[in-house]
């Protein structure tokens, strides 16, 4: 599915499926969707139970000391966190727009290496909330929380508050 991107022009979903998502085919989609995935450094994405976790190079997101973009590991954190709430509505059989609301971050230690990304929520009755949300009233909010590792360190915790968006 290449088509060209343009500003204005929303770029076409990926299709439902059947059973649990493909989520090679979500990061092939995503890339296409949002061209600066590519440049992101996912090498990998998992999805088990409530947690969402990334695999990332460093090298595309260094900056001039030789460690993480501040910048790179902020979007990161926040595409995670839609990322997240895309594919719980994609299980839930749901195709809703979904935004970030509000974002935070707080750098702990530099990334000085390849490093992992998890994304959960922040409560876990978060998802059962939203749906409850999305029932009543077609739109609904979540907070998650994402935390970025090398190796054993914890170097940066972000919080996100992603809103899904009445069905069109």
């Amino acid at each position: 599915m290449s088509v060209s991107r343009e500003a204005g022009v929303a770029y076409p979903r990926l299709p439902l499926t059947e059973g649990p998502d493909d989520l090679f085919a979500f990061q092939q989609w995503l890339s296409e969707a949002i061209p600066m995935v590519g440049a992101l450094g996912i090498t990998q994405m998992d999805r088990q139970s409530d947690t969402l976790t990334w695999q990332l190079a460093l090298q595309p997101s260094l900056n001039d000391k030789g460690t993480g973009f501040g910048g790179a590991l902020t979007a990161q954190t926040t595409l995670q966190g839609w990322c997240w709430v895309t594919l719980w509505l994609r299980e839930q059989g749901r195709v809703q727009d979904v935004v970030v609301a509000e974002a935070s971050q707080r750098f702990h230690a530099p990334v000085t290496g390849d490093y992992r990304m998890v994304c959960s929520p922040h409560d876990s009755q978060g998802p059962i909330t939203l749906a409850d949300k999305l029932q009543e009233r077609g739109k609904g909010r979540i907070t998650l929380d994402q935390k970025l590792y090398c190796g054993n360190t914890l170097c940066l915790e972000a919080t996100g508050s992603y809103a899904v968006l009445p069905e069109a």
